[in-house]
């Protein structure tokens, strides 16, 4: 309440005290006169007028004039104790902003919400709602206040404040993304409608968060699950092309998010099998380079040394004529050898040991490569202690079948 504002309240009220005590003057004087005696008329017994006097405070005094007395006196000192009220009212009135004002910040800083804690919709908005409401019922803004003459509300700087706030919180849909990926999660790790349901997923929710790179890598992780499961080679090329150009897509983004790297090197992987050579021989370069990258960012992931032990062992396997066209195309062949591949593959058990039954698998091809049967042996008898649940399992399977007789097992 504005000090000027305070000042024509209070001037008012004075105004009207003093009117009420012009009046109760005046009623007194003529009070006093009239204790004396006042002369009247009045109707005799026979119902003839006649003049006399008539005392108005003696004991004859009528019911209805003692009544009229007895709240005339309780009105003059009701108007009394006013008069007193009014007069610390306006002594107080200099210091009264200010108090108004400690109030407020106390109140407000008591009952402020925390950040963590705050509505979605903004106060402002429903002080908007308040006052569409009150216009519409005819209501004023003066009946918003409460009963001592303070408003309830913020200041408006103070709202301005937390709707900003509160906006920005709007802007950064966490919650939703957070729930989408849990869902996107679970179902990687479900059955083959699962991972299709998680694509369709995914490319519905593109148009709202296809620049989140966390978003990115799981739709080209989508596409791959996607590849592993469709039966046809025309819709596998089809979604490992697609796939590999959102992980690309992802690397740009982002180009510190070591699962986009990651994923985007395994659909380079996959597109190698539907590529020319010259595009195989390129793709396992940069299958190399960005797996180098994810393993630099997240060097505590086995899948990426996992992976890496796979592209280090295939190398190791080309023969003459495919190294051959290597240097010819880019200058210099990739170089690797089988204990390169075994290290790699020994790194994924050290961090999470029996992370797969393929991994066990190379562990054995790697082993029985260098001339160390009784290693082999073991962990050929380690892959197949575990079970076979997922197509990666079921080329664990084969790859054991196969490995079985080298072994002599």
């Amino acid at each position: 309440m504005a000090q000027a504002d305070s000042k024509v309240v209070v001037l008012g009220a004075l105004a009207g005290v003093a009117g009420i005590s012009l009046a109760v003057a005046c009623y007194q004087g003529f009070r006093s006169r009239r204790r004396v005696s006042w002369p009247g008329f009045y109707l005799n017994r026979t119902n003839e007028q006649g003049t006399g006097v008539m005392l108005v405070d003696g004991p004859g005094l009528p019911r209805g004039q003692a009544e009229v007395l007895e709240r005339l006196e309780a009105l003059i000192q009701c108007v009394s104790e006013l008069k007193d009220e009014m007069k610390a009212l306006k002594n107080a009135l200099p210091t009264l902003q200010n108090q108004v004002r400690e109030e407020l910040r106390g109140h407000d800083e008591v009952h402020r919400p925390s950040p963590l804690h705050r509505t979605t919709p903004t106060r402002r908005k429903r002080a908007a709602g308040t006052i569409t409401g009150t216009r519409a019922g005819g209501r004023s803004s003066e009946e918003a206040e409460s009963e001592g003459g303070y408003m309830t509300a913020l200041t408006d700087s103070e709202e301005e404040e937390q709707s900003d706030a509160e906006q920005r919180d709007e802007d950064q849909p966490v919650d939703m993304l957070s729930v989408l990926f849990e869902r996107i999660d679970f179902l990687h790790q479900g059955t083959e409608s699962d991972k299709r349901e998680s694509l369709n997923i995914l490319l519905e929710q593109r148009e709202q968060f296809g620049q989140n790179s966390t978003f990115l890598w799981r739709l080209t992780r989508a596409y791959c699950d996607v590849h592993d499961v469709s039966s046809t080679l025309e819709e596998k090329k089809t979604h490992a092309e697609t796939g590999k150009k959102v992980g690309e897509e992802a690397v740009s983004l982002n180009p510190t998010c070591a699962e986009s790297h990651q994923w985007y090197a395994i659909m380079c992987g996959i597109m190698a099998e539907y590529d020319t050579v010259q595009n195989k021989i390129k793709n396992g370069y940069i299958f190399k380079d960005h797996l180098d990258k994810a393993i630099e960012l997240k060097p505590q992931d086995p899948m990426s040394y996992y992976l890496l032990g796979r592209w280090c062992y295939a190398v190791a396997q080309l023969s003459w004529i495919e190294r051959k066209v290597a240097t010819t195309l880019f200058g210099e062949p990739p170089s690797a050898t089988v204990e390169d591949a075994l290290k790699n593959f020994l790194k994924v058990e050290e961090i999470n040991p029996g992370y797969s039954k393929l991994n066990y698998v190379f562990l054995a091809k790697c082993y029985k490569d260098l001339g160390h049967r009784e290693k082999a042996v073991k962990m050929y008898e380690a892959a197949c202690s575990m079970n076979t649940v997922s197509k990666e399992d079921e080329e664990a399977q084969k790859e054991l079948d196969l490995l079985c007789p080298a072994l002599g097992v």
